[in-house]
């Protein structure tokens, strides 16, 4: 793969991207349960979130090369705390009734659930440390706009991909009805309760190595 100009940055940055955004996760799950328990707009908060957690991440990165990645213990206490926050994450979903069958209004939080579900996830640390910082290195020796073009590319498909989701999902969501609209929460709540046990299964094998 070619990074020396911005069109084959762009390019790669932009099929990541797709792939990242529209790839199983913790995350998706977040935007589709935002969606459905309240908005498109709560879930295309959770679907920005990466715009700022990556960031820090992106430059640690740059500046390790390998990052977390090179850390299995620091990485593994990082997803032990991502778990137990996907267990709350989970537990809200596995309790949640639709909305005119809730008695006190609660605040959505959103962006805030999407910043720590990313933040906890060892997921961008794993890509930016070991295929990220590498593409986005080779990106900027062909000057500064190819290595913008790889992030624009990068994270707007990441993020471009999940608000349709959150908008798919906010379109057909209705149509369940309200028993189907509890189901598939439930259903979200347990995929999220899987990614948790993940998350303990990766942090146990980062501790064994």
């Amino acid at each position: 793969m070619t990074m020396g100009d911005p069109a084959s940055a762009l390019f790669a940055g932009a099929a990541l991207g797709l792939s990242a955004g529209l790839s199983p996760g913790p995350l998706l799950a977040l935007v589709i349960v935002q969606t459905l328990a309240f908005s498109v707009r709560e879930g295309a908060k959770v679907a920005a979130s990466p715009l700022v957690t990556d960031a820090p991440i992106v430059l640690c990165a740059l500046l390790l090369t390998s990052g977390l990645a090179e850390h299995p213990r620091l990485l593994a206490t990082l997803t032990l705390c991502g778990a137990a926050y996907l267990c709350r994450c989970a537990l809200g979903s596995l309790r949640f009734r639709p909305p005119n069958e809730t008695p006190i209004p609660v605040q959505p939080q959103s962006f805030r659930k999407g910043v720590f579900a990313n933040l906890l996830n060892p997921s961008p640390y794993l890509f930016w440390g070991t295929v990220g910082a590498p593409l986005l290195t080779q990106a900027w020796a062909g000057g500064a706009s190819a290595a913008v073009a790889f992030l624009c590319g990068f994270f707007g498909c990441l993020v471009g991909a999940k608000v349709l989701v959150a908008m798919l999902t906010g379109r057909f969501g209705p149509l369940l009805g309200g028993r189907g609209y509890v189901l598939v929460m439930r259903g979200l709540g347990i995929m999220l309760l899987g990614y948790a046990g993940w998350f303990a299964r990766t942090a146990w094998e980062l501790l064994t190595r």
